[in-house]
């Protein structure tokens, strides 16, 4: 009896190593979140005009930075003079309060605007699982780059978060908004009022 009663413990613990001999536990929260599948979007498409969008006529301004960016969720870097517009891209970050309460807004153009606008995300100075615990809290689905030394914002002068910018079809940016918090009302206005699209309700 005495012998069975100290095997017992011996068979648990032998029990417990070959269950989880397969299966190695993320060694940190990063490691963690890293091996949750990402909430956003696949990068690929940006390159791609959206499909029903409108031809526009740029009358000037400055094209996107020559800049590479990582995609959140893998894949091959994607150069923003690539990117094809029109476009609304938002910088922002999960530390960032007004960057927290606009999400919501930027995922809803997101999908009353789908094919005729890309909707796209870049998450500056943050950290990986942070960013990835937004994007699944709050539903964000639209592509969003990496971009963790401000690069985008020092080539565009703007040291404000949230930022958002208006690009149009020849990727031309049409305007730079960093006045806080967007709404649904106040993104259609830009969006109809620099990019000549209207957004259904």
């Amino acid at each position: 009896m005495r012998l069975a009663l100290l095997l017992v413990p011996v068979l648990l613990a032998a029990a417990g190593c070959t269950a989880d001999a397969g299966e190695k536990a993320p060694a940190t929260r990063q490691e963690a979140a890293a091996a949750r599948p990402s909430p956003f979007a696949e990068c690929a498409a940006l390159t791609t005009a959206p499909a029903s969008a409108a031809p526009t006529t740029s009358t000037g301004g400055a094209g996107l930075p020559a800049l590479t960016l990582n995609c959140f969720t893998g894949g091959a870097p994607v150069a923003l003079r690539d990117v094809r517009g029109p476009a609304v891209i938002n910088v922002w970050a999960s530390w960032c309060p007004p960057c927290r309460k606009e999400l919501p807004a930027f995922q809803r153009l997101s999908e009353r605007t789908a094919g005729q606008l890309q909707v796209i995300g870049v998450n500056s100075q943050d950290r990986r699982e942070a960013a990835q615990s937004i994007g699944e809290d709050f539903g964000v689905r639209f592509p969003v780059l990496v971009d963790q030394g401000q690069s985008l914002q020092r080539e565009l002068n703007r040291n404000a978060m949230p930022l958002t910018i208006l690009v149009d079809g020849q990727g031309r940016v049409r305007h730079l908004d960093s006045t806080g918090a967007l709404d649904d009302a106040r993104l259609a206005e830009l969006v109809r009022r620099h990019l000549g699209l209207t957004v259904p309700a």
